[in-house]
């Protein structure tokens, strides 16, 4: 029997101020065989100390610790055994002296909708780069069309002027080769 296991996908970009050995809890509810993912960063430490380990753990609904990580940044990644609210727990108690700024990294809505705002960019551009082409590719058709047309009336008027002018032509020639009968007195002399 194939039974399908539910993911659980908790996005949040959380940034939360731990002050010196100071102590940040929150709960999530999730539900028996679903997966669990916290992944987190130490962004900056101000006071004495500087040490930039941070103590993470998730606990249970029943009080049982699932996950420790001490470190500056660290991921958890577990299957929930049981159903009910897991803490998550942010400890600064290596930083006495110091606050603590923490950005809880799951933040993969954010990277998806970063990722489809740079899509939706590069599609808008395509779209108004194609749309530029068409007009360009219309404007040419119309440009063509009145190009056409003053070319076709323009080669009728050449055409008809060359023509007229070599009608005008022939009869000057036949003009030139035409001999009148007259008298003698009426003849051209040299």
């Amino acid at each position: 029997m194939l039974r399908i296991i539910p993911f659980l996908f908790l996005v949040l970009c959380v940034r939360l101020l731990v002050p010196a050995a100071g102590l940040e809890c929150f709960w999530h509810f999730a539900h028996r065989g679903e997966r669990f993912y916290l992944s987190f960063m130490v962004q900056w430490v101000t006071g004495v100390g500087h040490d930039r380990h941070l103590s993470v753990t998730v606990n249970a609904p029943s009080s049982l610790i699932m996950a420790t990580v001490d470190d500056a940044k660290g991921q958890i990644n577990f299957e929930t055994e049981e159903t009910g609210f897991y803490q998550m727990c942010f400890s600064n108690f290596h930083n006495r002296f110091g606050t603590m700024q923490v950005k809880d990294l799951n933040n993969t809505l954010s990277v998806i909708e970063g990722a489809t705002h740079k899509v939706e960019n590069h599609v808008f551009h395509m779209f108004r780069y194609y749309n530029f082409g068409r007009m360009r590719k219309s404007a040419d058709f119309f440009l063509l069309l009145s190009n056409s047309q003053y070319v076709t009336w323009w080669s009728l008027f050449l055409s008809l002027l060359i023509v007229t002018s070599g009608y005008l032509q022939l009869l000057f020639l036949k003009r030139l080769f035409i001999r009148k009968r007259g008298t003698e007195e009426e003849k051209p002399r040299c």
